[in-house]
């Protein structure tokens, strides 16, 4: 195992083990199998890992706090931990860009925790498995429940003509489930924040973040071990987008 000076291990919080019930695949499941050990240790959990293309071959890997915040501190730290670690196991054989970032304010669902704090706002969910002949659904998240399988999520759908109805979702058969960016999903990520600080002023000073999305990133080759990492601020998703935007 690679050697490494990583930031100090904080005391086991609860939450920090809770399972993702909507997991990653492909060589995504195989990046997250790394990563995910280095962030609980540090006292992050792993939310998602997105692979992508575009002008250069990008890992980018969203964590949070149990708490569902994240500092740009945060990321940088993350960042700094990783390096060395993906330099020994190497998850792409060829040169690429290490991204970390927060879920951002239309974050992916992927815990059912998730789910519980999402109550009241709109999601967008796809499954796996058709239910009942059908795969995509939009609609607000009301309530969160046990079943046979596991948990479920209820949503109340509204279709063109106003008219309202109920579904059950099993969460660990979705393939993907995110809040849509609502004016009342931004005003409730503010008072968070707004809380945040406060309760910062109260207790030792440490920059937070509730919903705001930042970024650490770090251009590296493999077999390389040197590392910049950079914080930076990011746009939020569109509404039809898969992952954050470039940093």
């Amino acid at each position: 195992m690679v050697e490494a000076s990583l930031p100090a291990a904080v005391a086991p919080v609860e939450g920090l083990d809770e399972a993702r019930l909507i997991e990653d695949s492909g060589p995504g499941d195989r990046v997250g199998r790394i990563a995910a050990p280095v962030l609980r240790d540090l006292g992050y959990r792993l939310v998602r890992v997105k692979i992508s293309s575009g002008e250069g071959p990008t890992i980018q890997i969203m964590a949070e706090r149990p708490d569902g915040t994240m500092s740009i501190e945060d990321c940088e730290n993350v960042s700094v931990a990783l390096s060395p670690v993906f330099d020994v196991e190497e998850p792409m054989s060829q040169a690429y860009r290490l991204e970390i970032s927060s879920p951002g304010i239309d974050r992916p669902l992927v815990r059912e925790s998730d789910f519980a704090r999402a109550i009241g706002h709109e999601a967008r969910v796809e499954m796996a498995i058709p239910v009942n002949g059908r795969k995509r659904f939009r609609g607000v998240l009301t309530a969160v429940a046990s079943g046979p399988n596991g948990a479920l999520a209820r949503v109340t759908l509204i279709a063109d003509d106003g008219s309202e109805s109920d579904v059950e979702l099993l969460i660990r058969a979705m393939a993907e489930a995110r809040l849509v960016l609502t004016d009342d999903l931004i005003r409730a990520a503010l008072r968070r924040e707004k809380a945040a600080l406060k309760d910062a002023k109260r207790g030792p000073e440490r920059e937070t973040t509730n919903g705001r999305d930042n970024t650490a990133s770090a251009k590296r080759k493999t077999n390389k071990s040197k590392a910049a990492a950079r914080g930076a601020a990011s746009k939020p998703l569109g509404p039809d987008e898969g992952e954050n935007h470039g940093r």
